[in-house]
């Protein structure tokens, strides 16, 4: 392999290196095949957390919200976590053994923007989807109302309003 060859297979990894996205710092995010095992496992709800690189509203969200100690405390306490990387061609085993990329699991879910975020029972059936940058407050919402069970018997918003933080 010449030194041009070398050089630009570097270059390759290093640029693939750079453009992964990577969930919030301190959190135990997992795959999301890895999480469903985990869930069905401990029985715990799901908080699955779609972002991608350059997403600045990821970015924001990442430094405002998830820097917050007693909301890391919380949703680890509460969730399996997993993070999906929207853009990525990282390949998942489902539970039923069908293999797809991470970015094909964000168009079944309807995801076309980052960041979404979605909260799951413990068999991957849907709960909550919310789209866009959250503050710690909204999450904390959102937890109750999930942690809680009111999503069986009302919509968020009337949850909200009749139970205000």
């Amino acid at each position: 392999m010449n030194a041009l060859t070398r050089l630009l297979a570097l270059a390759t990894l290093l640029f693939a290196a750079a453009v992964h996205a990577d969930p919030p710092a301190g959190y135990a995010f997992v795959p999301y095949d890895e999480g469903l095992r985990q869930a069905e496992a401990s029985g715990k709800k799901i908080f699955l957390y779609f972002g991608r690189y350059g997403c600045a509203w990821c970015d924001k969200t990442n430094k405002e919200s998830f820097s917050d100690a007693g909301l890391k405390q919380r949703y680890s306490d509460n969730y399996v976590l997993v993070y999906v990387d929207a853009e990525s061609g990282t390949r998942l085993t489902l539970p039923s053994g069908e293999r797809i990329t991470e970015m094909e699991l964000g168009a079944r879910l309807n995801v076309f923007a980052t960041p979404v975020f979605l909260y799951l029972e413990p068999d991957g059936s849907p709960i909550l989807k919310v789209p866009g940058f959250k503050t710690v407050q909204d999450f904390r919402d959102f937890d109750r109302y999930v942690q809680g069970g009111h999503y069986r018997k009302m919509k968020l918003l009337e949850f909200l309003a009749e139970n205000p933080a």
